[in-house]
């Protein structure tokens, strides 16, 4: 896909992006390793303490670890240094499930975006809109986040500005309505994206769960031969609390994958691997930045490579 990956920086700024996390965890094993010269009980005991304040998630941690023992007193490794190496592989072998990026080229394409208020979710889809867009694409916008006034009218400022037209109705709508409209008017008008908003009020979770599910089957009924996507919009800085988030959501709808915004703000971007590890929900795309174009493909090489170069 050109317009999702012509930005040559690409790599520069997710690197830049995490430099906090890298803080948390790159520079702390580095001191664990030039401490403890020799492998021992308490440098395992650490390594665990390390990853767990990072977020990476205490399952996931304890079974990185045991799986790092494991390799340890089966290939003899005595040199604390070379369990980096080991780290890094385990965690790729994590993070690559399910990341191949194969769904960013399916089309027609409805990508239904779910989140609690707060977590930059209507940002989000503008910047996607803008991604598809610079890619040649026809976007459409549907406002079915008709719970909030303020939700439609920001939806539509981002449509004036990438160039995408917005399908909506008045506030206090009926969220599948709007749906419905966006999805016929997106195959009158042979769209190749449309991408969807929802409220995010989890005060009242029964209702909005009950509401994610009908716009579902609304999409499924209405455009069965679409590749649809239902994407969670995670803050990273707000570390297990997205593990829940998730969780909950996951209760409602197939969530295909994880859209992890503000990875830049925080030092415990190990909920990456915790969200991939303990959801089985691979992350489609980080935010590294408040800009228009700070928001990529997940790259789980990339990645990697980042938080440890």
């Amino acid at each position: 896909m050109k317009g999702f990956l012509k930005k040559v920086d690409i790599f520069d700024k997710l690197k830049k992006s995490l430099s906090k996390t890298r803080t948390g965890i790159t520079d702390r094993i580095e001191q664990l390793v030039s401490y403890y010269k020799n492998i021992d009980d308490d440098f395992f005991e650490e390594l665990e303490e390390i990853l767990i304040t990072a977020d990476v998630g205490v399952q996931t941690t304890l079974r990185l670890v045991e799986d790092i023992e494991q390799e340890v007193r089966a290939k003899k490794i005595g040199q604390s240094d070379l369990v980096k190496e080991l780290l890094k592989g385990k965690m790729l072998d994590i993070l690559r499930k399910g990341s191949d990026g194969s769904w960013q080229d399916k089309f027609p394409k409805v990508l239904l975006i779910v989140g609690v208020n707060g977590v930059g979710k209507t940002t989000t889809i503008g910047k996607l809109a803008k991604l598809y867009k610079d890619d040649g694409r026809k976007v459409l916008l549907a406002a079915a986040d008709t719970f909030r006034a303020a939700a439609i009218e920001q939806l539509e400022v981002w449509g004036q500005r990438v160039g995408a037209e917005v399908i909506k109705q008045s506030k206090g709508s009926d969220p599948g309505a709007v749906v419905f409209d966006a999805v016929h008017a997106s195959k009158s008008r042979k769209a190749d994206v449309l991408i969807c908003d929802t409220a995010g009020r989890l005060h009242n979770k029964k209702n909005l769960m009950e509401e994610l599910k009908k716009i579902n089957r609304i999409i499924d009924r209405e455009w069965p031969e679409a590749n649809k996507e239902v994407l969670l919009v995670l803050d990273a800085t707000t570390g297990q609390n997205a593990i829940s988030q998730a969780k909950t959501f996951k209760e409602a709808v197939d969530i295909s994958g994880i859209i992890l915004t503000k990875l830049d703000g925080t030092a415990k971007g190990g909920i990456v691997i915790g969200i991939n590890s303990e959801l089985n929900i691979p992350v489609r795309m980080v935010g590294t930045g408040e800009g228009v174009e700070d928001l990529q493909p997940f790259d789980a090489q990339n990645f990697v490579e980042a938080l440890f170069s």
